[in-house]
């Protein structure tokens, strides 16, 4: 993540318990006549308001070809689609980009309460193609062509609730198993080996989900009982 997000996320975070004891010592007191006629027709009114000038806005960058035209309903603009060297590196807080020898690297696979290693030969030999985009919290999107080893395919009869999927750097993300066959631990885009500051030797990519769910310098892939929920909507760490 760029230095200007991580200020932006943590300035977010910050104000988090400020916001809520706001709106703890000043909680509104409803009203019968808030709940009035002429109150639900001015609310609807200025919704569906909104909604149109909304519309015709995305409708009037398009025709013109305006700048922000391209961006997705998350406000992201398109950089980088199908040229890896112009998207930008990307990592959360404090992650810095690890320098991980191939040779030595390898992958900690753990069902059923047992552990096994994978080689970086064994996960690149995998030839799963998944075209995904890669929307990132910093404003931006990229298009690109992912291949690897689909985790369903390590998963095979496993028993538990969740995968969880972690970093070298300690940075994780937990899903629920049934969403291991569109999960892909990838070790090239766009046809050419990942370099380190796009997550290699392995980075998981997790189509249709924003950037942050994609964990870099993958080293730990765990099925358990948790539920998949239980963990932060946006990682702290």
């Amino acid at each position: 993540m760029s230095p200007r997000c991580r200020c932006t996320w943590g300035a977010a975070l910050l104000a988090v318990p400020f916001a809520l004891g706001h709106v703890l010592a000043h909680r509104p007191q409803l009203r019968r006549t808030d709940l009035s006629r002429r109150w639900l027709l001015r609310t609807g009114a200025l919704g569906g308001g909104s909604l149109l000038l909304y519309g015709a806005g995305e409708a009037t960058a398009s025709v013109l070809d305006l700048p922000g035209a391209d961006r997705r309903s998350t406000g992201s603009h398109e950089l980088g689609s199908g040229r890896p060297e112009s998207m930008p590196v990307t990592q959360w807080f404090t992650d810095s980009v690890p320098s991980l020898d191939v040779d030595q690297w390898r992958l900690r696979l753990v069902t059923d309460g047992v552990e096994r290693l994978l080689t970086y030969g064994e996960v690149a030999a995998g030839r799963d193609i998944v075209r995904a985009v890669l929307d990132c919290t910093g404003g931006w999107y990229a298009e690109q062509e992912w291949r690897g080893l689909r985790l369903d395919r390590l998963l095979a009869g496993a028993a538990g609730r969740s995968v969880e999927v972690v970093s070298v750097t300690g940075y994780r993300r937990r899903f629920p198993l049934a969403d291991a066959p569109q999960l892909l631990l990838a070790t090239s885009l766009a046809g050419l080996p990942l370099a380190a500051g796009h997550g290699a030797p392995v980075r998981l990519v997790a189509p249709g989900r924003r950037g942050f769910w994609w964990v870099k310098w993958v080293e730990r892939v765990e099925v358990d009982d948790l539920p998949w929920w239980v963990q932060p909507p946006f990682p702290l760490q």
